[in-house]
């Protein structure tokens, strides 16, 4: 919870983070499938209760947190989270659904079932980014293949949100890709940005959003180039583009907190 903390007492409003299941079916924000990476704790969450998995200490210090408590602790800000494995996408729906907050989610995952499934349990109430094969079909159609862009147009996805090089190195990153996106009406998020040179690259290439471990970094590149917007008695950080109207999507995510729980990859 501190890293999510220390991300807000910057100015941020946009928070990620990634969400395992336990084997009592307690929904976790926490990136690793195991606890021994980056904590105290040992052995697969999903084997794991709740009970073991709230005493290991990330770093040795900070417990891990449930999804419940971080969108009850933070009730201004839009997190975008994906569900790391397919367990977790029902408890996932349940606590946004619990909260109320589907206004201020927007789920990605690495899998097209689960996208199609948090769709079909949400409609179009809730941001979802396109999914593999849903990038895949921006990225044909950016470089020519003009059908896939229309039937991408019929497709429930919000947004864009890619690494800078998919499979095999290759690009996704690039002038086509983002123009294409914007055509379509969908921002460009990009993740895990953690130098200011290529922060700021991406953000002349046009992209809406950077997912990034080192926010400090990236709010700096954002005065510099003047566009950072506190939030004290303002409108919410953004890299610049217009905020939706309220019952539209989540605005783009600027960071990721920096936490080794929940990196932004």
């Amino acid at each position: 919870m501190a890293a999510f903390q220390a991300a807000v007492a910057l100015g941020y409003r946009y928070l990620e983070t990634d969400v395992h299941v336990t084997a009592d079916g307690v929904l976790i924000a926490f990136h690793d499938d195991r606890l021994d990476r980056v904590t105290d704790g040992h052995g697969a969450v999903a084997d794991l209760d709740w009970a073991e998995v709230r005493r290991a200490r990330v770093g040795g210090r900070e417990p891990i947190v449930e999804f419940a408590e971080l969108l009850a602790a933070f009730p201004e800000a839009r997190i975008n989270v994906d569900p790391k494995h397919d367990a977790a996408v029902r408890p996932l729906i349940g606590a946004v659904r619990e909260a109320g907050a589907t206004e201020r989610v927007c789920i990605g995952s690495f899998s097209d079932a689960r996208v199609a499934e948090i769709r079909e349990a949400f409609g179009p109430a809730i941001c979802t980014a396109l999914g593999p094969w849903e990038i895949a079909a921006l990225r044909a159609g950016a470089w020519g293949a003009r059908p896939f862009l229309a039937r991408l147009r019929r497709r429930p996805g919000r947004c864009v949100q890619v690494p800078r090089r998919g499979g095999w190195g290759l690009p996704l990153v690039e002038p086509r890709l983002v123009a294409a996106a914007h055509d379509l009406g969908l921002p460009v998020h990009v993740w895990t940005v953690n130098g200011a040179a290529e922060m700021g690259r991406l953000l002349d290439l046009g992209v809406d959003g950077l997912f990034t471990d080192v926010p400090g970094v990236l709010r700096t590149v954002l005065e510099g180039r003047g566009e950072w917007y506190p939030t004290t008695g303002g409108p919410l950080p953004t890299t610049g583009g217009p905020l939706p109207t309220t019952g539209g999507p989540p605005p783009p995510p600027a960071a990721a907190p920096p936490s080794p729980a929940a990196p932004a990859a």
